[in-house]
């Protein structure tokens, strides 16, 4: 089943779940049922999916999903956006129910998709970005052309001349906006982000503060403006949250090896134990055994005895402590009493 000729697919819908348990029972025996692996986020907004398997496995998933009465005149075959993978993309499966089908930590009753912004089609969103790189190039313009991804995956690929915040999750998204504010005073935002779900929360979310002229955003994500835009204005890879980490439609390189400089895009782990960033770091200098994220994880990996607690110290390097954090609330704390991430 999971034979390289296989697929991954990419999709959400919102609409009102009732019984998001039921639900999410329905959703794991399906693919159970077709041997696909992967995501799935349900919750009473709705649903949110990436999943991996034949093309044939994944084919029936979608003519399924069209038929389920729940998302029958909602979700629609374009809905599903699809790229060369299968399950081996995947280390399982995983279906859970959740608060938000995308996870902003704001509360869908405070801000919900329903007020989302303007939905442009990767056509209408190429011109407002060949109209705006114009402008900006003339030294004039009243657009932003705002990136809602985290740091990690503009790093790799983004639209030219892009405004990409420096956030390591989404859940950061807020704060981000609520700190620059005056930057979006009267301004027309462009937003983009993978598949176009994060927007649908972002946008709604930087409507609420009422300080924008108008919000726009890419009707599903890069992935569907690179299906009819293979050279258009995104340069560089796709970043994916799966075992592939990055897919691509155009040989740029846009990024560089964190050690050497040398032009280099595909991600691994950082080597330290604890450590779960994600590091550029080519073959010359993998070699030479620069292997971690930052300078302390790789003397921390130096220094790692054999008698380590396995203790989760998850997020403490370089990195991390240079990076912008949500307001202080020791969300980590939090999350792990909860037990939800």
């Amino acid at each position: 089943v999971n034979s390289k000729k296989g697929e991954v697919l990419l999709y959400y819908c919102y609409c009102e779940v009732k019984d998001p348990g039921k639900l999410c029972d329905w959703q794991k025996a399906l693919c159970q049922h077709l041997h696909l692996t992967g995501k799935v986020r349900v919750a009473s907004e709705g649903i949110n999916g990436t999943v991996g398997g034949s093309k044939v496995a994944t084919n029936l998933y979608i003519e399924t999903m069209l038929s389920q009465p729940l998302f029958k005149d909602i979700l629609c075959r374009e809905d599903f956006k699809s790229s060369a993978g299968g399950a081996h993309c995947f280390p399982d499966l995983r279906v859970g129910v959740f608060k938000e089908i995308v996870p902003m930590g704001i509360d869908p009753k405070i801000v919900s998709y329903k007020e989302t912004g303007i939905h442009l089609s990767p056509q209408e969103f190429h011109r407002e970005v060949e109209q705006y790189l114009s402008q900006a190039s003339q030294g004039q313009g009243d657009t932003i052309l705002l990136d809602c991804r985290n740091f990690y995956e503009s790093k790799i690929g983004h639209f030219q001349g892009c405004l990409a915040p420096d956030i390591r999750k989404f859940s950061y998204f807020p704060s981000y906006v609520d700190e620059n504010l005056e930057l979006f005073k009267d301004k027309r935002v462009l937003m983009y982000c993978t598949g176009g779900i994060r927007c649908e929360r972002g946008s709604a979310y930087l409507r609420s503060k009422a300080v924008c002229r108008e919000v726009y955003q890419l009707k599903g994500g890069i992935h569907k403006y690179l299906e009819d835009f293979p050279d258009g204005f995104y340069r560089g890879k796709l970043f994916v949250f799966d075992d592939r980490y990055a897919i691509c439609s155009n040989e740029d390189v846009i990024s560089a090896c964190r050690y050497c400089g040398t032009l280099w895009d595909q991600y691994k782990l950082c080597s330290s134990q604890h450590c779960r960033q994600l590091v550029l770091t080519c073959p010359n200098c993998c070699n030479k055994g620069l292997t971690a994220c930052c300078p302390v994880c790789q003397e921390k990996e130096l220094r790692v005895t054999s008698g380590a607690s396995g203790e989760s110290v998850k997020e403490e390097c370089e990195c991390t402590r240079q990076r912008q954090r949500v307001p202080i609330e020791h969300v980590s704390q939090r999350t792990l009493n909860t037990g939800k991430d």
